[in-house]
C-alpha cells in the first residue's frame, strides 16, 4: 500500500522542480508553468494528508485551490498576451521598464 510519504516526497520533487523553473527560466509562460507546478505540489500534499487522516476538507480545499489556479493562468496569459502585443517580447527581463 502506498504510504502518505511516498506522496510527500513526490510534492517535494515536484516542489523542487517548480521552484527551478521560477529561478532559472526567464520566460514568462515558463514561469507560469512553474508556479502551476507548485501549486499542484501543494495540491497533492492536500488530498494525500486529508486521505490519511480519513478527513475530506483537505481534497475540498485543493478543489478550490485548482479552481483558483485556473483563474490566476488565465488572468497571467491575459497579460502576456498584452504584453506581447506591446513589446513583441514575452521575456521578463524586459518588463523591468513597467516599474513605477
Amino acid at each position: 500500500m502506498v504510504e502518505i510519504i511516498d506522496y510527500v516526497m513526490i510534492s517535494t520533487i515536484l516542489f523542487g522542480i517548480g521552484i527551478y523553473g521560477l529561478v532559472a527560466k526567464r520566460s514568462a509562460i515558463r514561469m507560469i508553468f512553474a508556479i502551476e507546478i507548485v501549486a499542484n505540489a501543494a495540491n497533492l500534499n492536500l488530498v494525500a494528508f486529508s486521505r490519511g487522516l480519513s478527513n475530506v476538507q483537505g481534497q475540498t480545499f485543493a478543489l478550490f485551490s485548482i479552481a483558483i489556479a485556473a483563474a490566476e493562468v488565465a488572468v497571467g496569459l491575459g497579460i502576456i498576451i498584452i504584453a506581447y502585443r506591446l513589446y513583441k517580447e514575452i521575456d521578463v527581463e524586459e518588463f523591468k521598464s513597467l516599474k513605477g
